[in-house]
């Protein structure tokens, strides 16, 4: 595929510590994952009664599941699209477009009128946001991770790919935060009325934070780098199909399992628990929370231990781990305990967080800097619309099943095997030249 000339980009006279632009990548990846997290929440306990309350309570539950499935459906179309933005006009422009228009569709939902006070015309609406947000989401992973890797050197890229992933357990846990007080504050009539609406259009003013911390921040230097060699593909996406099919194969797989554990543990979980085990869903939330506080800590120290040894070989670990005490521990989760719960929710939350944290810097390696935006967030995208009909998967098998303690293990096991797979690929993949300068070093490397 040829490349276009460019002339060289400007360079900035800020200087941002790579620290401190990782940390800023974070905040914004939490507040896009508050926005998605608060629809998989939602859906879990109030999108059936309020939007879909025709089709019954397994009927409900199918198409609010279903719902979710949708944005992750147009995931790869978003990612296609942001990742040609990315990769031709750069990785901050995109991120202020993703997450602006992540933030304005989640405070939409929360103006929705329901079935009781518009019939369909709600349900509709809600389907066509969360194609909305579907799309937005597709752009933000990688740029994200962009965004911090490509303003640090290489020995501690893998250790700065880990940051943006504290997102996931800032946003799950923020959203967890909102609903526990809001389950306190109001009675369960008034929060099914109007009170599930507040958290929705708590997006609005959340959306105005990140898009300032997103416009404080430069261009990379990577893609500055990029645009001054003329390096620029004029069709990334196909350029990375024809170059690298192998690694975008590998790259999916190795996400599989820290995409799909999530909706597994924060959406399907939450309805499990309390359909079918007994739980409250005040009980699922705080559980949820002390697993997403856990992750704080265990998601920077993986990212230390793959600066020592490697992403992919972290990412492995994380998935044999979680492949060994999955049918344990939903084993002992039946036995509907509050410890129990909390000791599922934080053990098998570390293990395939393990995977989730090293991911950024494994698919990292497995690319080239000119199609990179397009390759992590279309590999990240396939993975996350296969992630997207676990929760669907999952009660599908569980009512095969009669709900069979061991019936939400036989989906965690499996992504857990493909990812280990993919892990132990992907170490064997050996790391791309970042430039043409880069390029000469492991040239000068191999001749000596």
């Amino acid at each position: 595929m040829p490349v276009t000339t460019a002339p060289p980009a400007p360079l900035s006279d800020r200087s941002v510590p790579a620290r401190r632009i990782a940390w800023a990548s974070m905040v914004g990846t939490s507040l896009e994952s508050f926005d998605f997290y608060l629809f998989a929440y939602f859906s879990a306990y109030f999108l059936g009664p309020l939007f879909f309350d025709p089709l019954g309570t397994f009927g409900g539950q199918l198409a609010a599941f279903a719902t979710i499935a949708v944005a992750f459906v147009v995931r790869p179309i978003g990612a296609v699209l942001f990742g040609h933005m990315g990769d031709r006009l750069g990785r901050r422009t995109t991120l202020l477009w993703t997450v602006g228009i992540m933030g304005v569709a989640t405070g939409l939902i929360g103006l929705l009128p329901t079935y009781a006070q518009a019939g369909w015309l709600g349900a509709v609406l809600i389907v066509l946001l969360r194609v909305v947000q579907g799309l937005s989401l597709g752009g933000e992973w990688g740029g994200s991770i962009l965004l911090a890797t490509e303003n640090s050197g290489r020995v501690k890229r893998a250790f700065y790919a880990a940051i943006p992933q504290l997102g996931s357990p800032v946003g799950s846990m923020l959203t967890a935060v909102v609903f526990i007080v809001m389950t306190l504050v109001l009675p369960a009539e008034e929060l099914a009325a109007w009170g599930w609406r507040i958290p929705f259009l708590l997006a609005i003013p959340l959306l105005a934070v990140s898009l300032y911390l997103r416009w404080s921040i430069d261009e990379t230097p990577v893609f500055k780098e990029v645009v001054a060699e003329g390096r620029r593909d004029r069709l990334p996406f196909l350029t990375m199909f024809r170059q690298r099919p192998a690694a975008i194969a590998i790259a999916v797989g190795a996400a599989l399992l820290g995409i799909g554990s999530y909706s597994l543990m924060n959406t399907y979980t939450i309805n499990y628990g309390v359909a079918q085990l007994g739980f409250s869903y005040q009980d699922l939330l705080i559980a949820t929370t002390i697993g997403a506080l856990v992750q704080f800590v265990t998601i920077p120290l993986f990212g230390v231990w793959a600066t020592r040894i490697g992403s992919a070989r972290v990412v492995a670990w994380g998935a044999l781990g979680t492949l060994l005490i999955t049918f344990p521990m939903y084993f002992l989760l039946q036995f509907a305990t509050f410890p129990i719960l909390v000791a599922t929710m934080v053990v098998g939350g570390i293990l395939p967080t393990m995977s989730w944290a090293a991911l950024g810097g494994l698919m990292n390696d497995l690319f080239p800097d000119h199609y990179r935006y397009s390759a992590l967030s279309i590999s990240y995208a396939i993975a996350a619309t296969v992630s997207g009909f676990v929760p669907l998967l999952t009660i599908a098998i569980g009512e095969a099943t009669a709900y069979a303690w061991w019936h939400p293990g036989i989906v965690l096991g499996a992504m857990s095997l493909v990812t280990l797979v993919a892990a132990w690929a992907a170490a064997r993949v050996p790391r791309v030249p970042e430039s043409e300068a880069d390029a000469d070093r492991f040239a000068a490397a191999g001749r000596t």
